[in-house]
Order: structure tokens, then C-alpha cells, then sequence
């Protein structure tokens, strides 16, 4: 077959102890059918044309490029606060890693691509229900400017794979940075295998963070950045109202991108306790205690660096996490209500309007959206709608135009901002389910739509203005499935 895809491939995790990998060839699903690409991925990958046979045939497990050396990565970590060394790819494989023509490198990493030897007790396919959530997710977290992996493709197939119910397989391929997680460091320190670890931390600030080779001290100039990068990140999720589900240490990235997507949402009513994974009964993974759980993740990881960094050092480290994320967090709230330069008030003028938020169960995206055509003369505001006490609201309200009156910005400039800063669309859980029921009858059309929307998010796009409805009921408070 005649390929479009011009890459160079410099396979670098390949050369690390054979440890972290077992070198597993991919089982191709039948009949493989595009379902979605990405286009502006494609062109970060600098692919300049592609063909739904060509995406199909390579992404499916059917065939390989040349230069593809497919492993599946070795990894452990905490689960739910408990620590679990049985773990690894079981369902994905990175068939390598390209290296673009303006030198970029990114990680190709196909998830479903059958059987390797850390499947447990699963059967190494994705299906095509959570294929999609991850693809349009992905996508979607990096048209609202947070930290992610990427998505190019998804691949459908016929074959039958059991889950609750009976399902499709598919194949996704992931783009990223790279797949190293905090369980991969996990891994090698509490197996003890000491020199494999200090060339996973050389191996991580060569490719990955080479500014902290200039340190003095380059080990903990690393931590000190996976802690800065991981406080920003969930900064990021907590302004958007992104809600991940299964916040376990294998599911985090050391260079903070947002990693493996399973049962996620997006906020709709404000729900600061929001429990989104069905099987979080205790609410561990909760939206509110998500900065928290970024914190203890980051402590399970300054235990694997005990031995290159004193406990003051990883202290030090770790106490930086709060401001980080803090200030992250109110630059991005204030954003949000439209203040450019930051007041210390502020963190209790956004403080009341999230709890009022909170009591009358106001939409969190549609709130702060319409908050940007305030009318400061007439007191009005679509706003004002998304709340059942409008009292609170407007008491609220004179508040922020008191606030506002203190901003050296004119009221376009205040909108802009706002509009730059609020998404009018955002993947409410509803919106993905009934694109993913379409394409279980083999129509991808609503899936298509959907990634065309979420591609622009801040843009009016009045042809799609029912998707910044509120959810019907049956699509209120919706609860999704690890499995996948």
C-alpha cells in the first residue's frame, strides 16, 4: 500500500531498560472503517493528505510504517489510594515516536490494538463508545487552551467486544509529548530497580524538560516543574468546569498534559461535589477535591525521587503547589468575570458568585458566558436567568459593576476578554452520548458535527446555537463508566 506519511521515526523509549516495555505486534480489528479524523492534528503531525484507507489501514493494527517498533509500556501505580503493581498497557501500544520536519517529536500510541502481556484480565480492545469520548475530548480540551494529549483518528470496526453489554471495537491513535506517567517512576522505585529509574529521570529531562539540565541541582529542577505543571493543569480543568473522574497516578502525565480520558464531564448546573465516575462511591475523584488529589499524586511521586532529592528538597518542592495553582487558578477566574489586573478582594467577589452558583444550581459555562453582556446602566444580563434567586444575583451584581468600576478597560475590551475566556460550547455529556448512539448504527455524521463545533468553542457559531442549550433531563447529571 502506498503510504502518505512522511515521518522520521527515532523510537527513544525503545532504548530504555527493557524493563518499562515488552515488544508486542498489534492485532488488527476486522473490517476497519474511519469514523473521525482530526485535521489540524494531522497537520501537526505534517501530514498533508490522508485517505480514509490509508488512516484506516495503519491505525487499525491491519499494517505498519516502516520505523514502527510497537511496545506496550510497563508502569504501575495508585489506584483509587491504593497502590497497584499490576499494571501497564493492556490495551494500547506506542507504535513509536516521529520526529516532524520542524523538529517536533510526539508519541504515536494506538489504544485497542489487542492482547500484551499486561492485559490482565481484559481483552486489549477499546470500544467504540469510550474511542470516541476520548478522541472528542481530547480535542476538545485543546481548542479551550488546557494541557492535553491529542487524537488523529477513530477506527470502527464489526468485531464484537463484551463489556456490560455487547459492543464494537475500535482503535484509537493518540498523539503526545510523550506517555510517561507518574506510575512509570512508581514502578521501577518500588520494584528497586534503581539504575533503570535514574535513566528514566535522565531520559526525562533530555526530552522533556532540557531547560532543567542547565540547573545546578537538574533532578530537583525537574520535580520542582512536574509540581508547577500539574497545579497549572488542574488550574485549567477547575476554571473550565472539566471534571476528569479517575484522577489515579498511572493516569497522569510527568509533563502535565490531561491523560487517558474515561469517565469525565464537563460541568453543566454548578456542582462544586460533582461525581461523574459511577464507580467513585466515596467521591475520591470529586471536582472540588481534584486540586488536592493533584497534590497527593505528587507526593506517591517525590517518594520515587527519595533517593536523588533530601526531604526538604521534595518538601520545598511540594509546598510550591498551592500559590502555583492558585494563582493560576484566580488569573483564569478573573479572566472569566472579565478583570485584567487582580485585586486581592477578588478571590471573594468570584467566592460568592460560585457558591451562589452552587445553591441555585446555575449552568457554570452559560453563567459566566452571559455575564459578559452585562448592561451596567440597565442592570441586565442573561445571567440573571441561570439563577432562581435573582435577589442574591443582583446583589451580587452590584458588587462586580463596583468592581469593574476599578478595571482600566473599556466594556468591548471587557467582553472580548470574557468571550475569549468563557466557552459558549462546551462536550456536555448528553452531547456525546447521542453522537456516540449515532455511530453504533454506523452514522458518524453527529460525531463529525460535534468535533466541528468544539473546535471552536468562544465563536458565536449561530448555526449550531441549540448545542448551548441546557441539557434536556434525561442528559442532567449523567454518570459514566470506567469501562472501556
Amino acid at each position: 500500500m502506498q503510504t502518505i506519511f512522511d515521518w522520521t521515526f527515532d523510537n527513544s523509549y525503545a532504548r530504555l531498560p527493557d524493563t518499562l516495555f515488552s515488544r508486542v505486534t498489534p492485532s488488527p480489528i476486522s473490517n476497519p472503517r474511519l469514523v473521525i479524523r482530526s485535521t489540524d492534528c494531522a497537520q501537526l503531525l505534517e501530514i498533508s493528505d490522508s485517505t480514509d484507507e490509508s488512516l484506516a489501514a495503519y491505525f487499525s493494527g491491519e499494517a505498519l510504517l516502516d520505523g514502527m517498533q510497537p511496545l506496550a509500556q510497563k508502569y504501575t501505580g495508585h489506584q483509587f489510594g491504593a497502590y497497584n503493581p499490576e499494571l501497564g498497557d493492556g490495551r494500547g501500544l506506542l507504535l513509536g515516536e516521529i520526529v516532524t520536519r520542524n523538529k517536533q517529536r510526539w508519541d504515536l500510541h494506538l489504544k485497542g490494538a489487542g492482547l500484551t502481556p499486561y492485559s490482565r484480565m481484559g481483552d486489549g480492545r477499546a470500544v467504540l463508545r469510550s474511542s470516541i469520548r476520548e478522541f472528542l475530548a481530547s480535542e476538545a480540551l485543546f481548542h479551550l487552551h488546557i494541557p492535553t494529549t491529542r487524537a488523529l483518528c477513530v477506527i470502527s470496526s464489526d468485531e464484537p467486544v463484551y463489556r456490560e453489554t455487547q459492543e464494537t471495537a475500535a482503535t484509537l491513535l493518540r498523539v503526545a509529548q510523550t506517555h510517561l506517567r507518574f506510575g512509570h517512576f512508581e514502578y521501577l522505585f518500588h520494584s528497586n530497580k534503581k539504575d533503570a529509574l535514574r535513566s528514566l529521570i535522565d531520559y526525562t529531562i533530555e526530552h522533556h524538560y532540557p531547560e532543567c539540565a542547565k540547573q545546578s541541582d537538574p533532578v530537583q529542577s525537574l520535580f520542582r516543574a512536574v509540581v508547577h505543571r500539574t497545579a497549572t493543569m488542574i488550574a485549567h480543568w477547575q476554571a473550565v468546569g472539566f471534571a476528569h473522574g479517575v484522577m489515579n497516578t498511572d493516569n497522569f502525565s510527568i509533563v502535565g498534559d490531561t491523560f487517558d480520558f474515561g469517565p469525565y464531564a464537563f460541568m453543566d448546573s454548578f456542582n462544586p461535589a460533582l461525581i461523574c465516575n459511577h464507580s467513585d462511591w466515596q467521591g475520591r475523584y470529586a471536582f472540588n477535591k481534584q486540586p488536592q488529589i493533584g497534590l497527593w499524586n505528587l507526593n506517591c511521586l517525590a517518594m520515587t525521587f527519595s533517593d536523588y532529592l533530601s526531604r526538604e528538597q521534595l518538601i520545598s518542592a511540594l509546598q510550591e503547589y498551592d500559590d502555583v495553582f492558585h494563582q493560576h487558578y484566580m488569573t483564569l477566574l478573573g479572566k472569566k468575570i472579565g478583570i485584567a489586573q487582580a485585586q486581592e478582594k477578588d478571590a471573594e467577589l468570584i467566592g460568592n458568585l460560585l457558591s451562589l452558583m452552587a445553591k441555585t444550581g446555575a449552568d457554570y459555562s452559560r453563567t459566566f458566558r452571559f455575564l459578559a453582556d452585562l448592561d451596567v446602566e440597565k442592570r441586565t444580563s442573561r445571567a440573571r436567568d441561570e439563577f432562581n434567586d435573582v435577589d442574591a444575583f443582583d446583589q451580587w451584581c452590584e458588587t462586580y459593576i463596583d468592581r469593574m468600576s476599578d478595571e482600566d478597560i473599556s466594556a468591548d475590551a471587557r467582553v472580548a476578554l470574557m468571550n475569549q475566556s468563557n466557552p459558549k460550547f462546551i462536550l456536555r455529556n448528553y452531547l456525546a452520548q447521542q453522537a456516540i448512539a449515532d455511530a453504533e448504527q454506523g452514522d458518524y455524521a453527529e460525531v463529525r458535527r460535534l468535533h466541528t463545533l468544539l473546535c471552536h468553542p468562544f465563536d458565536e457559531q449561530p448555526e449550531f446555537g441549540h448545542y448551548a442549550d441546557l441539557p434536556p433531563d434525561w442528559g442532567r447529571h449523567m454518570e459514566i463508566s470506567c469501562s472501556s
